[in-house]
C-alpha cells in the first residue's frame, strides 16, 4: 500500500509540475545537425525567442520551413521549439508551419494524428476560417488513406463555414478547392472536379506551381471538360493560361481537341479521334463524346446567327452536325432538355425556332465573330437611319 501511495503521488506530481524545456540547448544541438547556410536560422531563433519578439520569430520560422534543406528538421523543430510558444503565434501562421511539419511524416496516419491536435487548437469561434484550412489539409491525408467518407464530411462542414464568411484568406480557399478537386477526381465526378479545380486556380499564382503540376492540372481539367455531363462550354478553360502548359507536350492534341469541341468543329474532332487510344477514358466514352460534339455544333450554329434569324431548317442542322435529317429532332430535343437552347420544333415544316441560347465564355475567335456581327448590325442601323432621314426630308419637301 505504501508503494502504491508513492507511485500515485509521483504520478500526480509529474502531471502537475511545469517542467521547463531547455530551448537553448535544443537549438544549439539542432544547429550542429544542419547545413552551414541553415545554421544562422538557429542563432536567430534563440535571439528572438529570448527577446520575446514573437512576430519576427514566427516570420523567421516560416522562412526556415520554406527552405528545401530543412525538411528533415521540421518535425523536431515544431515539437521541441515551436510548440513551446505556439500560443503566441498567429493562428494562420501556426497552421501553415504545422502543415509543413505534417508533410514530413512517413506514415500518413501519423500526419492525420499530428494535425488532429492542431485542429483542436484552432477550433474556436474566432478562428473558424483557419480551422477550415487545418481540417481540409487533414482531409487531404485521409483521401490518400482512402477514407473518402471522412473527406466528404470535411468538405461539407468546411463549405458551410466558408459560406458564413464574406471573405477569407486566399490560401484557405485554395486549400478547400484543391482538396475538393482531388476528392471529386477520385470519385470520377468530372463536372465537380472541373468547377473545383478552376476555382482553385483562381486562388493561386499558377507561376508558383511547378511545370509538372501545371501539366497535370491542365490535363485533368481537359479530360473533365470533355467527360463532364453538363459542361458544354470550354471558354473559361480555353482562355486560362494553365492550358498553355500542354503546348509542345505529348498532350498537345488534347488542347486542340478542346478548341474543336468549343467551336463545334466536327471535322477537327474526327481528325483527332485516333489520339483517343492514348487515353482509355476517352476511348471508352467515344459514343458520348460524339453526341456531345454534335450538341456543341448545334449550339455554335445557333450562336453564329443573329437574333432575328434563328428559324433553322432541319436540313441546315443536319449539314452542320453531319447527322441525317431523321436524327435532327432527337438532337434538338436533347439540347432543349439540357437547357442549352430554348425554343420550339415545327415538325411539319421541319424547322427549329430558337429563342435563347446558353450564355457562353467566348474564345478569341468567337469574340472576333461577335465583333463582326456588331459591325454588321451597326451598318444596318446606319442604313435604316439614313433611309428614314431621306424619307422624312421628302415628306417635308412635299
Amino acid at each position: 500500500m505504501r508503494t502504491s501511495f508513492f507511485k500515485n503521488r509521483l504520478t500526480a506530481m509529474a502531471q502537475t509540475m511545469d517542467i521547463d524545456f531547455d530551448v537553448p540547448k535544443f537549438l544549439y544541438e539542432e544547429r550542429q545537425k544542419v547545413d552551414g547556410p541553415l545554421q544562422q536560422y538557429f542563432v536567430d531563433f534563440e535571439d528572438l525567442y529570448e527577446r520575446k519578439l514573437w512576430h519576427q520569430l514566427t516570420t523567421r520560422v516560416l522562412d526556415f520551413f520554406k527552405e528545401p534543406r530543412s525538411t528533415s528538421h521540421r518535425i523536431p523543430v515544431y515539437r521541441n521549439f515551436v510548440a513551446e510558444w505556439e500560443d503566441k503565434i498567429n493562428k494562420l501562421s501556426l497552421v501553415t508551419i504545422a502543415l509543413q511539419a505534417a508533410n514530413q511524416f512517413k506514415d500518413l496516419q501519423e500526419s492525420v494524428d499530428f494535425l488532429s491536435e492542431i485542429i483542436k487548437k484552432v477550433d474556436t469561434p474566432e478562428t473558424k476560417d483557419v480551422y477550415v484550412l487545418a481540417v481540409m489539409e487533414s482531409a487531404n491525408f485521409k483521401l490518400k488513406l482512402n477514407q473518402a467518407d471522412e473527406v466528404k464530411k470535411a468538405i461539407d462542414e468546411s463549405e458551410k463555414i466558408l459560406d458564413s464568411f464574406d471573405s477569407v484568406e486566399p490560401v484557405i480557399y485554395a486549400s478547400f478547392y484543391r482538396v475538393s478537386a482531388e476528392y471529386y477526381k477520385a470519385k470520377a465526378n468530372y463536372a465537380q472536379y472541373y468547377k473545383s479545380a478552376l476555382l482553385y486556380l483562381a486562388c493561386v499564382d499558377i507561376g508558383e506551381l511547378t511545370l509538372a503540376d501545371r501539366i497535370e492540372r491542365a490535363y485533368d481539367l481537359s479530360i473533365s471538360a470533355l467527360l463532364g455531363d453538363m459542361i458544354y462550354n470550354f471558354g473559361e478553360l480555353l482562355m486560362h493560361p494553365i492550358l498553355d502548359a500542354l503546348l509542345g507536350t505529348e498532350h498537345d492534341w488534347l488542347r486542340s481537341l478542346l478548341f474543336a469541341f468549343n467551336a463545334g468543329d466536327i471535322g477537327k474532332y474526327e481528325a483527332l479521334v485516333p489520339h483517343f487510344t492514348k487515353q482509355p477514358l476517352l476511348q471508352q466514352n467515344q459514343a458520348a463524346l460524339s453526341r456531345k460534339i454534335c450538341l456543341m455544333s448545334l449550339i455554335e450554329a445557333v450562336f453564329r446567327r443573329s437574333t432575328d434569324n434563328r428559324s433553322i431548317p432541319f436540313s441546315e442542322i443536319a449539314a452542320e452536325t453531319r447527322l441525317s435529317v431523321d436524327e435532327v429532332e432527337h438532337l434538338v430535343m436533347k439540347a432543349l432538355s439540357l437547357n442549352l437552347i430554348r425554343g420550339s420544333i415545327d415538325q411539319v415544316d421541319q424547322i427549329v425556332v430558337v429563342t435563347w441560347v446558353q450564355p457562353r465564355v467566348l474564345d478569341k475567335d468567337q469574340i472576333d465573330g461577335m465583333r463582326r456581327k456588331l459591325e454588321e448590325w451597326d451598318n444596318q442601323v446606319k442604313k435604316i437611319s439614313s433611309f428614314v432621314g431621306e424619307q422624312g426630308g421628302e415628306v417635308f419637301a412635299q
